[in-house]
């Protein structure tokens, strides 16, 4: 049986991907397992790639970029992955937070959070790019104060849209997943 593995960053990263996943791709297998943040995901990525024994699965590694350089960081986990016998893994590195997502579904927060003037955030400028804004968690914070980090996990995976969104990284995480699921199944064939 074909299954998906997502080695991810910390644990509402593993909440959000337990409720959309099902929506992305129903029949989906996969399993989530959650870090204690970036260096615990870092130093559990080559241990577990090695020590993962399970036939038919592919893995996904997802982390916050926070900053960084997109392109360095995600050049060094693949070659970590790679250096782990697992060149195939797909990494995916969130441009800057998880909450970019959520920034870049204006319509879904507003939903979420029963507050229609929140889907009005898309037309200011500060957020119509949500990779690029620096702390998109602070902004969240600042947009709605009762806004929790995991809750908010919970609700947005129920009402994250694969057409609306505006985030770049949110979209290549899209189709990077699709494009493993299907190859994986072509495989099986």
């Amino acid at each position: 049986m074909r299954r998906l593995v997502f080695l991810v960053e910390e644990y509402s990263m593993k909440v959000l991907l337990e409720g959309f996943l099902p929506r992305l791709i129903p029949g989906l297998a996969f399993v989530c397992v959650s870090h204690e943040g970036k260096q615990d995901l870092e130093k559990s990525i080559p241990r577990k790639l090695q020590a993962w024994r399970e036939p038919g699965v592919s893995f996904v590694v997802v982390r916050d970029n926070d900053g960084g350089d997109c392109l360095s960081l995600k050049a060094r986990l693949v070659q970590m992955c790679g250096d782990a016998g697992r060149p195939d893994t797909l990494v995916r590195v969130i441009c800057q937070e998880l909450e970019a997502w959520y920034l870049g579904d204006p319509a879904a927060l507003a939903a979420v959070f029963e507050d229609p003037d929140i889907a009005g955030i898309a037309s200011k400028a500060r957020y119509r790019q949500p990779d690029e804004v620096t702390q998109p968690g602070k902004a969240i914070q600042q947009l709605i104060p009762s806004f929790q980090k995991v809750g908010g996990a919970r609700a947005m995976a129920l009402h994250l849209s694969t057409e609306a969104n505006s985030s770049r990284s949110f979209h290549a995480f899209v189709r990077g997943v699709r494009r493993v699921w299907e190859e994986g199944l072509r495989a099986d064939w």
